[in-house]
């Protein structure tokens, strides 16, 4: 019941700010500039580092955990007791669930959005080749994260449950993760730039088999009709929509198994992912115009795939010469450090163009 509880509260929460942005901040249709790009995204970082303090400070109240025999229940269920768990104390106890609960979170959260960058560069691909307006581009990526956060629910909890049943599923996805880490990286490697092809895309392709589309963009609208005696046409705006929605359901397909290597717990793996994903759409008009600049962010997050892949593989190896939560975070920020710095210290060349 207290698990119950607590996620409603938290879906509550996550809609009033998504309403209060929608409703109160974005009346009209425009063009988000960099200040309130920037703001937004300050805004969902510091809510992300807040759910961190009240996870050091009072985490077990998501499980309603209330006694020692609670907190080695849960650990046993989700911490595959790595928490250090003194009979005689359980103060001390459950300070150290406190705080592996708090690095578990904080590490999915920055690994989740860290991965969130890759999807970035697609939806920018995305809006260039569906020739969306720059003013649309706020609408579009709300209702398109909105869908994602109820792929994300439903992934995550079925993925929990069958690791609860079948926990040999794990090195499946660290072989996974193994294998895209290495075809992201020579695709990084390789030096061209991806395209889409939008008459051609299969989610283009399946709408326009089954649904009336209309030819053109009608403003913001989704949905349009000629007049009332004709069908419910789908707007170009909403296929964009829903080509967002399949994009992000390949990449939850990488994502998702990744925290997994982190944290077994079903609602951590779930908060990370949300305030990941929510912060994304503010992130995308933070970075849009400077995602060029950091040219090998996309080999880090091919190194840090793999690295996931590899301790999920080898974990319980790992577990056995003391490699603690912690030790993944550093090895992600560093990942990440590297990847801004070699971007900044050896820059993109500039092809010239033939005379």
């Amino acid at each position: 019941m207290n698990e119950i509880i607590f996620f409603a509260s938290f879906l509550v929460g996550v809609a009033f700010v998504l309403m209060l942005d929608l409703g109160v901040f974005s009346k009209k249709s425009h063009v988000i500039s960099f200040k309130e790009a920037a703001a937004w995204s300050v805004v969902w970082i510091i809510l992300a580092l807040s759910f961190y303090a009240f996870l050091y400070s009072s985490g077990e109240i998501i499980h309603g955990i209330s006694n020692i025999a609670d907190l080695q229940r849960i650990d046993a269920l989700y911490g595959e007791k790595e928490v250090e768990i003194i009979p005689t104390d359980f103060e001390t106890s459950l300070q150290n669930y406190r705080r592996n609960l708090s690095l578990e979170f904080i590490t999915g959260y920055l690994l989740e959005y860290s991965l969130s960058v890759d999807n970035i560069f697609v939806i920018i691909m995305i809006f260039a080749s569906f020739g969306v307006r720059e003013a649309y581009f706020k609408k579009v990526l709300f209702w398109g994260i909105l869908g994602a956060v109820v792929m994300r629910f439903t992934f995550i909890f079925l993925g929990a449950a069958l690791i609860h049943q079948f926990e040999w599923i794990l090195y499946l996805f660290g072989a996974f993760l193994v294998y895209t880490g290495f075809k992201m990286f020579k695709e990084s490697s390789s030096g061209e730039d991806e395209k889409i092809d939008p008459q051609n895309h299969p989610v283009v392709k399946f709408l326009a088999k089954y649904f009336s589309v209309y030819p053109r963009y009608v403003g913001s609208r989704f949905f349009v009709r000629k007049n009332r005696n004709t069908p419910l046409y789908i707007t170009p705006l909403f296929v964009v929509v829903i080509v967002i929605e399949a994009t992000d359901l390949i990449f939850a397909v990488d994502s998702i198994p990744a925290i997994f290597g982190v944290t077994k717990d079903p609602y951590i793996v779930f908060f990370s992912n949300i305030f990941a994903i929510l912060g994304l759409r503010s992130m995308f008009f933070f970075l849009s115009n400077i995602m060029h600049i950091f040219h090998y962010l996309k080999t880090g997050l091919a190194f840090l795939l793999s690295f996931i892949g590899l301790k999920m593989l080898f974990g319980h190896w790992l577990k056995g010469y003391g490699f603690k939560t912690e030790y993944s975070i550093y090895v992600i920020l560093s990942i990440l450090a590297i990847s801004i710095i070699a971007s900044l210290l050896f820059p993109k060349k500039k092809v010239e163009a033939n005379a």
